[in-house]
């Protein structure tokens, strides 16, 4: 997907109304909720996706190898459709996508000939097993060995694989996997075909969300996989494959917690146009649209800004944005999995009730803040990486962010954040000179500060020169504003915290985050609620 040139937006548009057309013609919410309820993976749905008269996967699938060859960004759009449409669809299809990765970025020319063209042409379900019960999102934890296997010159003919992996999706029905295992030179991926000798499927997994996408897990007992299945030829290249592909998958699962938080809040909105209370309908009342619309359409918006931020950056060549791809992840299912949750609040008892679909997307959201990496261990990584980052650079790295932002205009809140992500830098540069940075707790707040700062910072940027559809630019601009107060508020709260609440009192620091001046930062908020609220039901 790096550096790849963006699709036709005719192309694009045509792919959107195909979803739209399936899940219209297929996936009513009858239907979805009957998959959720029996738990089965719909086989035949997934067939006709994948099949020549929809061939959905090929969106995934460079041109060279007949597909369509989209960008990230493109990707993006689509999987946040598709999520919106199902979670436990979008789940098993980006499944494959996943499982093609490692492949597309690491194996051989001739690997990807073979692969990937069949992938495209057969429209192959692929699984991604790289999850082990005692490893969860820590990849260098692996204990699944893959043992030389020598002819009677000494020469690899190829390798027995031992171990066990856990939560592979598609892990029961795929028929291609890339299997994550640790040679003698460190850990590797293989391709493996699916009903391979010592290749052994567990039962489905009775999950409390996305039902319908196939769960497992998968045993291995001495399963033979020739040289020639080793991804790129040459050991001990699997954590630099997986980290590379983390950059654009965990971008993929952000848009995934987009299109579920979408899905509630367009089913709230609806609601509320309905639902009339005490002679009035629920969209006339702040207390249901400024408390249960208005701050998760921000959220989710802001982390479309950031989402659509990282996807061009891929798109544009870069390299090494794992944890951009981790903020986006981060931040983006955390936001869809609250607004499913005041969905539920949104309908009231009906919300609770499975047929209103409510409480079946509530159910859905939660995997994705625990999926692809847990909230807590992005939180590790990004506080981590983003302080020897601020370290290396002495301070330039937000500083540069901070002066960008400054540059705009004020009426898209940016020198708001731009203050708070100055002071963010010298909080930084005092942990790390206090040794705070031994305690978790301490790093976790960073990260929340760190994220909510790159988020508002690309949300801001967006909305300065924002000419797109969908949302007006006023409504943009009243949004920017309320995220960047919360950027400020963020900033203030956890910086105390640090400051003030650790066993090392950062001298100084109080009056610093005080000159914040949340008070003032606070002026018109009610007024920009107004704005997004009157555009989201009218």
């Amino acid at each position: 997907m790096a550096g790849q040139a963006k699709m036709d937006p005719e192309v694009l548009s045509m792919v959107l109304d195909t979803v739209s057309k399936l899940e219209k013609e297929k996936l009513l919410t009858e239907v979805k909720l009957e998959m959720d309820k029996a738990g089965d993976f719909p086989m035949d749905l997934i067939r006709f996706m994948t099949g020549p008269e929809l061939a959905l996967h090929l969106i995934f699938i460079p041109e060279e190898y007949g597909g369509i060859g989209a960008g990230a960004a493109e990707i993006a759009i689509v999987s946040e459709k598709l999520a919106q449409m199902d979670l436990a669809i979008a789940t098993s299809f980006l499944a494959t996508c996943l499982g093609t990765d490692p492949i597309r970025v690491g194996a051989t020319d001739e690997q990807k000939e073979k692969y990937i063209t069949r992938i495209a042409e057969e429209g192959l379900i692929v699984a991604y097993g790289v999850t082990e019960p005692e490893a969860g999102s820590n990849v260098q934890a692996l204990k699944t060995k893959a043992e030389r296997v020598l002819d009677e010159n000494g020469k690899v003919t190829g390798y027995k694989l031992n171990g066990q992996k856990q939560f592979i999706t598609n892990g029961g029905v795929a028929e291609l996997y890339t299997i994550l295992a640790d040679t003698p030179d460190g850990p590797s991926f293989f391709i493996v075909e699916g009903g391979a000798e010592g290749l052994i499927p567990g039962k489905h997994e009775d999950k409390h969300g996305i039902r319908a996408s196939d769960t497992c897990p998968l045993t291995l007992e001495d399963l033979f996989v020739p040289v020639e299945n080793l991804v790129g030829g040459v050991e001990g290249q699997g954590l630099k494959q997986s980290n590379e592909v983390f950059g654009y998958t965990r971008l993929m699962v952000a848009a995934f917690g987009l299109g579920g938080g979408m899905a509630a809040l367009e089913k709230s909105i609806a609601y509320s146009k309905e639902r009339v209370q005490f002679g009035t309908t629920l969209s006339e009342k702040q207390g249901y649209t400024h408390r249960l619309l208005v701050p998760n359409a921000v959220r989710l918006e802001a982390a479309r800004a950031h989402i659509e931020d990282v996807a061009n950056r891929l798109d544009s060549g870069e390299k090494d944005l794992q944890v951009e791809g981790s903020i986006a992840k981060y931040f983006a299912t955390e936001a869809g999995d609250a607004m499913a949750n005041d969905g539920i609040q949104a309908l009231g008892g009906y919300g609770y009730i499975r047929e209103y679909e409510v409480e079946k997307i509530k159910r859905d959201t939660k995997i994705l803040t625990i999926y692809e990496g847990t909230s807590e261990i992005l939180r590790r990584l990004i506080s981590m990486f983003r302080l020897q980052k601020t370290v290396r650079s002495k301070g330039g790295y937000y500083a540069e962010m901070a002066d960008g932002l400054e540059k705009l205009p004020e009426d898209c809140g940016a020198h708001k954040p731009a203050a708070a992500i100055r002071i963010l830098n010298e909080i930084i540069l005092s942990v790390r000179k206090l040794k705070l940075t031994k305690s978790q707790y301490v790093m976790f707040l960073l990260a929340d500060m760190m994220t909510w700062c790159e988020v508002g910072d690309a949300f801001c940027r967006k909305a300065a020169g924002y000419e797109g559809k969908g949302r007006s630019p006023e409504l943009m601009k009243a949004s920017a504003h309320i995220f960047a107060r919360e950027v400020v508020e963020k900033v203030y709260v956890n910086g105390m915290k640090i400051a003030q609440g650790c066993d090392k009192i950062i001298d100084g620091m109080a009056d610093k985050l005080n000159s914040l001046d949340l008070g003032n930062a606070m002026k018109d908020n009610l007024k920009d609620m107004d704005v997004v609220s009157a555009e989201l039901v009218k």
